[in-house]
């Protein structure tokens, strides 16, 4: 389990992947570890949902 200075920094690592559009399969962490649900957590908050890609792609060509 990670300390909280560990977790935030994983939260952080996930969100500037998500902003890069980075691949979920980036994660530098172990699968079982606490810092792999904090990356995907960050990950998530930045990626968008598969529909509003496709709403916002349609926003722009209108």
């Amino acid at each position: 389990m990670g300390t909280r200075e560990e977790i935030v920094k994983a939260v952080t690592a996930g969100r500037e992947a998500g902003d890069r559009g980075d691949p979920p399969t980036a994660c530098p962490y172990p699968l079982a570890s606490t810092l792999t649900t904090a990356w995907i957590r960050g990950y998530a908050e930045r990626r968008p949902v598969a529909d509003q890609a496709d709403q916002a792609d349609q926003d722009v060509d209108d």
